[in-house]
This record gives C-alpha cells, structure tokens and sequence, in this order.
C-alpha cells in the first residue's frame, strides 16, 4: 500500500515538525554530497532551523563557493543592467583622469614648476625624489664613461701593435674621455686621492706618456 501525498504547509506540533525536520535535513545533506560526487559540480547548502542552528554541507569551501555565488550574480546581472554597467564605465574613465592629472602634476613638479602649492612635508618627498633620481643618473653616466675609456683603452693598444694612423688619434680622445670622468668624479663629491690619481692620468695622457 502507497503512502499517502503529505501537504506541504507548517506543521503545527513544535515535536512532530522538529523529526520531519531532522529527517529532511539529513536527506538534503545527502542528496547534496551525491549529487557533488556523481556529477562532479561544486555544491554549498546552508540552513537554518526554526531556533536559528546552523547546519551546511559545501563539497569544497563554503567560503569559495559563496564567492562564486557572488560572483556569477553580479556578473549575470550586469548583463542585463546597462545602465549600471555604464556607471561602471564612467566611474573608471573618471579614475583614469584623475591619475593622468596626478601624473602631470607631479611631472610638472619634478622640473620645478606648480610647487607654490605644495607643503613642506611635500616638497621634502619632491626632494628625496630628485635626489634619487639624480644618483642613478650618475651611476649610469660613471658606469658609460668607465665602459667607453675601457673601449678607448683597447682600441689604443690595438692601434699601437698595428701601427695604425689611428694610434696618434686615440689617446686624444681617450683623454677627453678621462677628463669627462674627472669632471664627474669632481661633481659626485670624491676623496681627494681619487681627483689626484684622475688628474694624473690625464695628465699623463695629454704629454703622451699613456
């Protein structure tokens, strides 16, 4: 003999609706763990009695899965919602303005103009900036010079094993060159045995003598 159809409505007994529920809550979890296992889908269930218990089941994060949740709706309803999603649009066209005029101001304030408007806190932050950007110029421009006298060194004891034309040209240049990093030494602050030795050298270059 069937079982008879149930009516879906509250059940009035407190104790017979507490059983219907711990049944169902059970079945629930357990079709929600089969159905994530067969069907290899990712499956989260929350609920909450009557007296406010939480029970869940989540085949892999509850947390990960609410996201996802999360998620998917907004992107589903962005579909079909343009006038929010043109909001959207104009909010980041806003935002790229504002940062391309950040970028300017700060440009302009890099080569010393608009500073009027700046506090002391900001033009101490200006300042540490040009003083980094400063020493790694200089540190490049050293690492150049000592890269093209290197070259100019080489090319004056190719020329002098050769005999080329050339050798009465290179140490000229050459020389110019180690003046030039004499200057740079001078302007980076050096020890005085560092200007003397590059003094020399120079010296030495412009009487033939290297």
């Amino acid at each position: 003999m069937g079982r008879g159809k149930i009516v879906i409505q509250k059940i009035d007994s407190s104790a017979s609706r507490q059983v219907t529920f711990s049944k169902r809550r059970n079945g629930l979890l357990k079709k929600a763990k089969e159905l994530s296992i067969l069907c290899d889908a990712e499956v989260g269930v929350v609920i909450f009695s009557c007296t406010g218990k939480l029970h869940e089941f989540a085949s892999s994060s509850m947390r990960s899965t609410i996201d996802r949740y999360t998620k998917s709706k907004e992107d589903h309803h962005g579909e079909k919602n343009p006038v929010k999603e043109l909001r959207l649009r104009q909010r980041e066209v806003a935002d790229l303005k504002q940062k391309l005029l950040d970028m300017q101001d700060n440009r302009r304030h890099l080569m010393g103009e608009g500073l009027s408007s700046l506090s002391v806190e900001n033009l101490q932050i200006l300042e540490k900036q040009l003083e980094m950007s400063l020493k790694a110029v200089r540190m490049r421009k050293h690492q150049v010079l000592n890269e093209e006298i290197g070259d100019l060194n080489k090319k004056a004891s190719n020329a002098n094993d050769s005999g080329e034309v050339t050798y009465r040209e290179v140490p000229h240049t050459l020389a110019e060159r180690r003046d030039l990093h004499l200057q740079h030494h001078l302007h980076s602050s050096p020890s005085r045995s560092e200007v003397n030795e590059a003094a020399h050298t120079s010296m030495e270059l412009r009487l033939g003598l290297r």
